[in-house]
């Protein structure tokens, strides 16, 4: 796990990308659930928050 830490903080420090644009990006909210566009995985489906399914039926990350 500390690795996988490493290597993520690692691209971020060699990207162009300013950290506050990135937590940023991942504070947006989706307009169907609400929950952040952290909570969605890689196909824009959400996972919810906290262990707990989202059951808005979101299926797509609209950002605000």
């Amino acid at each position: 796990m500390i690795l996988m830490t490493e290597t993520v903080s690692s691209q971020i420090n060699n990207s162009e990308i300013a950290l506050p644009e990135l937590i940023a990006h991942f504070r947006e909210k989706c307009k169907i659930c609400g929950h952040h566009r952290i909570m969605h995985n890689e196909l824009g489906v959400c996972e919810g928050v906290m262990n707990k399914p989202c059951n808005s039926g979101c299926d797509v990350f609209e950002s605000e």
